[in-house]
Order: structure tokens, then sequence, then C-alpha cells
């Protein structure tokens, strides 16, 4: 796949706002920070996995550094979530939903990317996981808690799940927009599901219920 294709870009960039929104509802709820601290943990939460996968695909300078509308966009997310975040309330859990939305992008958009550039399927499916939980990840580690995707939670697994799908169906000839939606739409759908009955990764023999 083409990563100068609309269908990459729109991924990329959709990713990108999903994660900026919700990096920034995050900041306001969570840590309740002036707009210099949302608009900033807006921008890391959505640029952050981008600029670790470019990094290890050795795509340098980084997308967010080349292109003007990666910034843009991110920028632009994180304002309407500061001037709208009040509104946001009415709906169910916005920030669970939109990391979801982000992660599943992103790792469909991760995987695309390290594809085009010859990585094996491994590292395609690996990296495309580490796009899709490296903003959370920077987001986490800058409010003082304990990242996401280290905890007991199903994130990761619905990461991989989602560049694993499109990888495979991608190496077996499906076409590009199917394979990307429906490994974006079975991350997403994982992700959900497991918040919403509470499941969660396999946790050490004998660890504390009230741990995981």
């Amino acid at each position: 796949m083409d990563t100068a294709s609309p269908l990459f870009l729109a991924l990329d960039l959709t990713g990108v706002f999903a994660f900026a929104l919700n990096g920034a509802l995050t900041a306001i709820r969570v840590a309740r920070l002036d707009v210099v601290g949302v608009v900033t943990l807006g921008i890391i939460t959505a640029l952050g996995g981008g600029i670790v996968r470019d990094v290890f695909l050795d795509s340098l300078p980084p997308a967010t550094f080349s292109d003007w509308r990666y910034l843009a966009v991110a920028a632009a997310g994180s304002l309407v979530a500061f001037v709208l975040g009040h509104r946001l309330d009415r709906w169910t859990n916005p920030i669970v939903a939109l990391d979801a939305a982000g992660l599943s992008l992103f790792a469909v958009a991760g995987a695309i990317k390290a594809l085009s550039l010859d990585a094996g399927i491994a590292q395609a499916v690996i990296l495309g996981a580490v796009t899709a939980v490296g903003g959370g990840t920077l987001r986490d580690v800058l409010i003082g808690r304990i990242p996401v995707v280290l905890r007991s939670e199903l994130y990761a697994i619905p990461a991989l799940v989602g560049a694993l799908v499109l990888v495979v169906t991608t190496e077996l000839g499906a076409p590009e927009v199917p394979a990307a939606v429906g490994g974006a739409v079975l991350c997403f759908v994982v992700r959900m599901v497991g918040v919403h009955y509470g499941l969660h990764a396999p946790a050490p023999p004998g660890a504390p219920e009230e741990d995981r």
C-alpha cells in the first residue's frame, strides 16, 4: 500500500483527530489542566505513536514534521475538546470511545506504513500496535498514571488483532479499503467489548483480583 494514498492519509489524520480529542478530554477531566496543558497533551497523544513508528522505520523526518496537516489536525482536535468538552459529557464515556477509535485507526495506519516500507509481516503487526499505543502511553505518563497498555485491560491485544487482520488480508491480495476497514472495525469492537464486560488480558497466576 502507498502511504501517499488518500486512504492512508485519511486513516492517519482521522486517528490523529480522535486521539487529540481523547488526550485533551483526559487533560480536562483527569488532570484538570489549563488551555496550554490541554492542547499540549492532546497533541502529544495524537502524534506520539506516529513519531515512534517513523523513528523505528527510519522514515525521517517523521510525517508529523514534514506535513503541516498532522500538527494542524492535532491542534484543532485539542481545541475542539477544550471548547466543547462540557457538552461531550452527554456522550457515553467519550474518552474511552475516542481512545478505542484512535487505537483502531492507528493500528491499521501503522501496519500500512510498515508494509509500504517493506517491513516483514511480524514487524508490520508490531509497528501497527506501537503506533496505536504510543500516544496513549505518553499521555498516561505525563499525567502520572500507569499506562493503560501496561495494565491488564484489553488494549494492546485489540491493536495487535487489528494490525494482524490488515497485514494478513493484504498479503492474501485483498483490496486495501476492505482490509483497512476490517482491521479497524475488529480492533474497535474487541476494545469496546473488553471495556463493556470488564475483560482483561491474562494476569500472573495468583495475582489479587483487585490488582487486575
